[in-house]
């Protein structure tokens, strides 16, 4: 599994040196995390920005920087972006970052395939990881008849489901394409990623929301919460998924005016 970095600021080493004590006092033991980019830069996440100049990059690698200071070697970080650079602006990050030694740059790029993938992959030894708004085999074929990525990352609730998703890896299987699975939802999105992961043979790490301090999305099972250590998903045993969903969680979070639908 991997987590995400979030509650400090990453262009202030103290802060930096906070979180990293934190995380190594998790009972869940992530050792990876992706660090958003738009905060360093002060932009919202999936907008499209200017062409990123010279000061701009030195705060990219200053603040990645300090978050490798912090946390040491034993953690991976990567560097997440929300498909808001042009070309150069793309390649500039990964050779910002590339002394940090990322896990991998994600999206950095416009969603669909174009030469400017290629021009990105072609300049840099950071792995590319991209995928999350990709639908089918149709959407990730060119990526990787190409060669373009270096890990496929699709969502099992967009990109097809698990048929459609199995197809994905069978494909990436031919190139030896890792697959990882992206994953901001619920429990029940979880525990099919842990079910699909462990059933391909190109499984790589698949990304989760658990171990969050409300542990909100563990409260969603009515009994055998979810069980992470050392950054590992126990894979849930038991019919259909493992899970049995928490009714009382349900009534909680059901959207203003909604009745009780269970």
């Amino acid at each position: 599994m991997y987590s995400h970095g979030i509650g400090f600021n990453m262009l202030e080493p103290a802060s930096c040196r906070d979180w990293a004590q934190r995380i190594r006092q998790q009972p869940e033991g992530f050792t990876a995390f992706k660090n958003s980019i738009d905060p360093i830069l002060g932009v919202p996440p999936a907008r499209y920005t200017a062409t990123l100049d010279s000061s701009q990059l030195r705060k990219i690698a200053r603040a990645y920087a300090n978050v490798r200071e912090a946390v040491g070697d034993e953690i991976d970080i990567a560097v997440h972006c929300h498909n808001e650079f042009d070309t150069p602006s793309a390649i500039g990050v990964a050779k910002a970052v590339e002394p940090m030694n990322p896990l991998f740059l994600e999206d950095p790029l416009n969603v669909p395939y174009s030469e400017g993938w290629m021009s990105l992959k072609r300049s840099t030894r950071v792995p590319i990881l991209t995928g999350e708004k990709l639908e089918m085999v149709r959407g990730f074929r060119p990526f990787l008849d190409a060669q373009a990525a270096d890990i496929v990352h699709p969502d099992l609730a967009f990109a097809g489901g698990i048929t459609g998703t199995r197809k994905i890896a069978d494909y990436a299987a031919l190139t030896r394409t890792p697959v990882a699975l992206h994953n901001v939802g619920s429990l029940i999105l979880t525990y099919a990623n842990a079910h699909f992961g462990a059933s391909i043979q190109n499984f790589y790490r698949s990304e989760s929301a658990l171990g969050r301090p409300n542990h909100y999305i563990e409260r969603m099972a009515a009994d055998k919460p979810p069980e992470v250590r050392k950054g590992l998903l126990t894979v849930p045993s038991g019919s259909g998924l493992g899970l049995t969903v928490n009714p009382d969680f349900l009534r909680e979070n059901l959207v203003s005016g909604e009745e009780y639908w269970g």
